[in-house]
């Protein structure tokens, strides 16, 4: 009678799954045009961010590597005039130095706690895996010295058009390799944002399989752990977002100028479908309005599925990147704070 009623539960089962095989997929859902206004219920300082238009050199899909060169030298030329006055209202230093054979910026902020005297963080810049070389790319790590207390060290990393993948992985690699030999594994923290926070991933993948040791802890900020178009924010967060606007442009150009005919679902180029366990604990940050809010998601689950402690903070009305704006803001300086927290409870001393 168990035996009969075992197989009318597994007839069941196989009909259930062959109808499911064999029903078209959910229609999509149309949403209505709205207006969206700038929330209330953040700082005068982040309401000011959130309510900028958008960047046109997001909407733009360069066609060879001399426009990709341009849109590069034009964003290198936005955000060069302003990092002087950044580390001196953050009172850092940022000097020029080589590890692993890899451009490295060394940045050391005036005051440093007792506790963080031999701790490190290695800082992977973001910018769709092509903008900001060169001192460009140590804003976020000016900001996390400064408003941290940590000292970091950020990765001049190549990129293309010149240097597609594996370039950039390569230089990650070779320099945390440097810095681990240097100090203990425990005492190093890797982080970056949106391309520097998928790159601080695809790193321990590749330092795991290389048989290097794991870092105390990583901050990796909305990162593009997915270069194909498959999150849920990729579709209901396109136009909401203003400092991306959509995948379709000069994001997806961006990937598929990086994969240089890799497949975008490699591991080493969306991590998302890498193997996380063993990884080090983890802090991740998106908004709710950022287009890589899904990646952050669906990072985080996954982490916490291989048993990985993980930490997700999602700020208000916050677009891709936002928690790094003005660093007068509240928000800007809580980030900080609650990285700081975070680095603090998981880096040896």
């Amino acid at each position: 009678m168990h035996a009969r009623r075992l197989a009318v539960l597994f007839l069941a089962a196989l009909v259930s799954a062959l109808a499911a095989a064999q029903a078209p997929a959910p229609a999509a859902r149309e949403a209505p045009v709205r207006t969206l206004p700038v929330p209330d219920s953040v700082s005068p300082a982040m309401q000011k961010i959130i309510a900028n238009p958008l960047h046109p050199r997001w909407l733009s899909e360069p066609k060879d590597a001399n426009e990709w060169k341009a849109l590069v030298k034009q964003a290198y030329d936005a955000v060069m005039p302003a990092l002087p006055r950044l580390r001196e209202a953050l009172g850092v230093a940022v000097k020029p130095d080589t590890m692993g054979g890899v451009p490295v910026y060394v940045i050391t902020p005036r005051s440093v706690a007792e506790r963080n005297a031999n701790r490190v963080l290695l800082h992977l810049h973001g910018g769709a895996r092509v903008l900001h070389p060169g001192e460009a790319g140590t804003y976020e790590a000016i900001l996390m010295a400064g408003l941290a207390g940590f000292h970091v060290v950020s990765v001049d990393y190549r990129m293309p058009p010149d240097h597609p993948f594996p370039a950039a992985l390569d230089d990650a690699v070779a320099v945390y390799r440097a810095l681990v030999a240097k100090y203990p594994p425990r005492n190093v923290a890797v982080f970056g944002a949106s391309a520097g926070g998928s790159l601080t991933i695809t790193t321990l993948l590749r330092a795991r399989a290389e048989g290097l040791p794991m870092p105390g802890a990583i901050a990796p900020g909305t990162p593009t752990v997915d270069l194909t178009k498959t999150s849920d924010t990729l579709f209901t967060n396109d136009g909401v977002d203003n400092t991306l606007g959509t995948y379709d442009r000069m994001i997806r150009a961006s990937a598929l100028l990086y994969a240089n005919g890799r497949d975008l679902k490699d591991p080493l180029l969306s991590p998302i479908y890498g193997d996380v366990r063993g990884f080090p604990p983890a802090i991740l940050t998106s908004g709710t309005r950022d287009l890589y809010l899904s990646n952050t998601v669906r990072m985080h689950r996954k982490l916490r599925a291989a048993g990985v402690e993980a930490v997700l903070q999602v700020w208000e009305g916050q677009s891709h990147t936002q928690y790094i704006g003005d660093f007068n803001a509240p928000e800007v300086r809580e980030y900080h704070e609650e990285v700081a927290r975070f680095l603090d409870r998981h880096l040896g001393r």
